[in-house]
């Protein structure tokens, strides 16, 4: 069984359906992708899951549990975290206040997860006391996810984590990911570099006009002749 599930989702923001009858999961431990050309509906289809969307169909579903009724805020409450692309840092903030912020939930000692944190993006630490709007795109990426992990989350989202970095950037940040991923975490991210994301994904989802073109694992979907001339450019 899939950790957390998006089900035949069809729905949008009020007009017409963006997804539809889209699909979408991912396992503990595992990182699934979600790619596709501009306008597919992929951060829509996040957004679905978050509950940040009127669905019209489908259901989501957490460890076995029917969570399409709760809020947003009631789905992080229960172990799902999102990164949004853009504003997703307190740019205003230190680095450490920004982590502070993302164990508001908490009622416990956040000491142990903020050193993790520190371990997994060492830079963080070393800029702890900055102010977050000082630091390069890359760095405000690595608050942000940061920032989610401190929530202690069972699922991390991510929308588009590599927007508007360097491809060196990019690696280092896909090589965190990884590392998350170790810890038993679930990771969905939607990602534009499709070739780079499918490269480290244990299951990817294709998406077109908002509905699922094909669905496999990372390798299977690299491999796919029809795959690569459509969506990754050969």
């Amino acid at each position: 069984m899939t950790y957390l599930t998006g089900e035949k989702l069809t729905g949008g923001y009020g007009g017409a359906d963006i997804i539809k009858d889209c699909t979408i999961a991912v396992n503990q431990g595992e990182i699934a992708v979600v790619v596709g050309p501009n306008g597919a509906g992929k951060s829509t289809a996040m957004k679905a899951l978050l509950g940040m969307l009127n669905l019209r169909e489908g259901r989501v579903l957490l460890d076995g549990q029917d969570i399409s009724k709760l809020s947003p805020q009631q789905r992080v409450a229960k172990g799902m975290a999102f990164v949004p692309q853009n504003n997703n840092v307190f740019v205003t903030m230190t680095v450490e206040e920004n982590l502070e912020m993302g164990a508001f939930l908490r009622r416990d000692d956040i000491t142990e997860t903020m050193e993790q944190v520190y371990e997994l993006f060492p830079i963080l630490k070393t800029k702890r006391r900055q102010v977050a709007g000082e630091l390069s795109g890359g760095q405000r990426q690595q608050v942000a996810v940061g920032r989610a992990l401190m929530t202690s989350p069972t699922v991390l989202m991510l929308d588009e984590p590599t927007a508007g970095v360097s491809p060196i950037v990019m690696d280092e940040l896909f090589d965190r990911i990884i590392e998350i991923k170790r810890t038993g975490i679930a990771i969905l991210m939607v990602e534009q570099n499709a070739r780079q994301a499918l490269n480290i994904a244990d299951q990817g989802f294709v998406l077109v006009t908002g509905e699922n073109r094909f669905t496999d694992t990372g390798e299977v979907l690299l491999a796919n002749e029809e795959v690569r001339k459509s969506f990754l450019g050969g």
